[in-house]
């Protein structure tokens, strides 16, 4: 099985365009103002204007108000919501989009009761655990906690680089990959050549018996 993969945190036209050259599926755009890879409604409808057909344009919120989202979705067209806060399944589903939910993995936390309360997800996405950080850490977490029977939905992000996929790939199986740090010169600045780079490592992790 091919995985799909998701360059997030963009924040250029030019970068997007690397990221769709290099292989990815998908890019993300960050509509949280404390990240440094935050991206305003108008410079995130340019962004999707450059993209080629077949990229997946995701939007990243988190505890963000309806009527941002409606906007979000109305002026830059985004594909798929993600979900990085506190918002509960209804609240998700409220948008007139496909959605994803992350979940930080806490100490303790079960993820088949979590699949199951967001069972109308198209995935979940899984990230590495920082109090009072909803996300982008930069930290890998204990990928061996993921149960298999997730892997068809699983998103997996949190620390990945060029250096880890292949491996991480290859123990998980997930349906797909979510990188943002890993591939970058500063925040929010992508690297072509890590884009590539991560992509091809994506591809060797599949080989891997």
């Amino acid at each position: 099985m091919r995985t799909r993969i998701k360059i997030c945190g963009i924040t250029r036209g030019e970068d997007a365009l690397a990221a769709a050259r290099a292989g990815a599926d998908a890019i993300g755009l960050v509509f949280y103002p404390p990240s440094p890879r935050f991206v305003d409604i108008e410079h995130a409808a340019q962004i999707a204007a450059v993209l080629p057909p077949f990229v997946t344009t995701v939007g990243l919120f988190v505890n963000a108000d309806s009527e941002t989202i409606a906007e979000v979705v109305e002026r830059v067209g985004i594909d798929l919501i993600q979900f990085h806060g506190n918002e509960c399944p209804d609240y998700c589903a409220a948008h007139g989009r496909p959605w994803i939910r992350a979940l930080r993995m806490k100490e303790g936390i079960d993820l088949d009761s979590e699949a199951e309360r967001f069972s109308s997800s198209r995935g979940l996405l899984l990230d590495a655990y920082r109090p009072g950080v909803p996300g982008g850490t930069g930290e890998t977490f204990d990928w061996e906690r993921i149960p298999a029977g997730l892997a068809g939905r699983l998103v997996l992000a949190g620390g990945l680089n060029p250096e880890n996929v292949t491996r991480a790939v290859a123990l998980t199986r997930p349906w797909s990959v979510d990188v943002s740090g890993g591939v970058e010169s500063a925040p929010g600045l992508k690297s072509a050549d890590l884009m590539a780079r991560f992509v091809d490592a994506v591809r060797s992790g599949e080989e891997i018996q």
